[in-house]
């Protein structure tokens, strides 16, 4: 799994107080293996989705990573 998308499952698994593995599989989101190959590009890119309550953001650097609450 690409790094930035540890830390989003991370943050998201300590915000809702739980195991990273108790949270819902990300591939029912999104493709994993297709965003890690487009965050691993050499593209300026930023990538925006939806996961439960939480909207992610990362990029243009794989360090930048937002987890936002999805009410906001």
């Amino acid at each position: 799994m690409h790094p930035a998308l540890a830390t989003a499952l991370a943050r998201i698994a300590a915000r809702e107080g739980c195991d990273r593995s108790a949270l819902p599989p990300l591939y029912e989101v999104v493709d994993p293996e297709a965003l890690a190959a487009v965050l691993e590009s050499n593209g300026d890119v930023t990538v925006r989705f939806a996961y439960g309550d939480y909207r992610v953001v990362i990029g243009p650097d794989p360090d930048d990573v937002a987890v936002i609450d999805g009410d906001r």
